[in-house]
């Protein structure tokens, strides 16, 4: 896996996510709520809701790490999801009252850590240590995807390209494990990111090239390899997270 960016950089990348979903959210008809996300099975009110709670989850890793009073991002296994159904349901005001108030119980939270608390150990909701250091950049991931996967309108090219960039880094590093055939990820403007098995030994490696959103999309499952100039065979990924 590639490191996270520096704190201060995802925290701003995490702030600039969260205004553009919030602008999304007021965007949307009253009646948009409970129709069909981008998510199967999800409608926008449970992606809005999701957020809003994840926002929380990492709240309280950050409390963890500040204070070293051990805060599990959910109580129980069954909260997140019961969260969730609980909360999908709730009128667009409502929806979006909460998306902004959670959203600035995490900035609060955030800008309380020293130094020292980013780089406590905490431990995400599969009981995986991690340091506190890596929950903004998660924070970057869920406004920035999931205001794609509400489906009102900004698709992967909305995301930013130093944004796009860090997803490609990251989620080619979590799947390359994953995966037999080696690929040359050719984000424009940026250097090749190796995705699959040391290709060193292949002489026809894979190359997909492409804007960087897009191929952070093809990676995470929010977009197919349209508009990205492919050469060789296109492997078929696992399902990212």
């Amino acid at each position: 896996m590639t490191s996270e960016p520096a704190i201060e950089t995802a925290l701003d990348w995490a702030r600039q996510g969260q205004r553009g979903l919030e602008g999304a959210v007021a965007g949307l008809h009253p009646d948009a709520v409970p129709e069909p996300s981008a998510l199967p099975g999800w409608t926008r009110g449970h992606v809005i809701t999701h957020v809003a709670r994840n926002a929380d989850a990492l709240v309280n890793l950050l409390t963890w790490a500040r204070t070293g009073t051990e805060t599990p991002m959910y109580a129980t296994p069954d909260q997140r999801n019961s969260d969730i159904e609980a909360g999908a349901g709730r009128s667009l005001a409502e929806q979006l009252d909460d998306l902004r108030k959670s959203g600035l119980r995490f900035a609060d939270a955030a800008g309380a850590m020293s130094p020292d608390d980013w780089q406590a150990v905490v431990r995400n909701a599969q009981g995986v240590p991690m340091s506190a250091s890596t929950v903004p950049w998660f924070r970057v991931r869920e406004v920035w995807l999931h205001l794609v996967d509400l489906d009102a309108g900004p698709g992967v090219d909305v995301i930013p390209d130093d944004v796009a960039v860090e997803l490609v880094r990251d989620v080619a590093g979590w799947m390359s494990p994953k995966l037999d055939r080696a690929v040359s990820l050719r984000p424009e403007g940026h250097p090749p990111v190796p995705l699959g098995p040391d290709g060193s030994d292949s002489a026809t490696p894979t190359t997909i090239a492409g804007p960087a959103s897009r191929i952070a999309g093809w990676l995470v499952g929010r977009a197919d390899v349209s508009g990205l100039r492919c050469e060789g065979t296109v492997p078929d990924l696992p399902r990212w997270l």
